[in-house]
């Protein structure tokens, strides 16, 4: 399966794409879709949707996960974040995709084995599990974290539906 995650942002957009099998897990793309600070906020709502778009026309994921928001003291942030994060979803569902949705306390579990673990913590073990360096900036491996974490939880539910069956 190839899995697209998205770490939804108002000025930068992170996306990352793994394909997995059972216990495999791989590498794919990653990267930011950057907005324009001083551009007026539709237009950058419309930017992270396009290029949520080519993303998902380039690389045709089959499932996707997006992170969830987190509370925020400063009330506009989290209506800009609302926003970014409403776009994404609507890229993905309109491309004919279902989307699993993590909070970040999930993700960083998921990942790191910590609920507490710092963005830093974060890419490092990304950069491990993925064999693959990442740049300056955390967007891009926060999406590959939230893509992490659909899928060992997609194959924790296939695990748990095989024994089921079994039964």
């Amino acid at each position: 399966m190839r899995l697209l995650g998205i770490d939804p942002g108002s000025l930068v957009t992170g996306y990352g794409v793994i394909d997995g099998d059972r216990d495999n897990v791989c590498y794919v793309a990653s990267g930011g879709i950057r907005t324009d600070p001083s551009s007026p906020f539709s237009d950058r709502l419309k930017v992270i949707y396009d290029g949520l778009t080519r993303v998902i026309l380039e690389f045709q994921p089959t499932e996707a996960a997006i992170e969830s928001i987190f509370h925020s003291h400063n009330v506009q942030s989290a209506l800009k974040l609302g926003h970014a994060r409403g776009v994404a979803l609507l890229a993905v569902v309109n491309a004919g995709m279902m989307v699993a949705e993590y909070g970040p306390t999930a993700v960083k579990r998921a990942v790191v084995g910590s609920g507490r673990a710092d963005k830093e913590q974060i890419q490092r073990t990304v950069e491990m599990l993925l064999n693959h360096r990442m740049g300056k900036g955390y967007d891009a491996s926060d999406a590959l974290a939230v893509a992490l974490c659909h899928f060992y939880n997609s194959r924790t539910e296939r695990r748990i539906r095989l024994l089921e069956e079994r039964r």
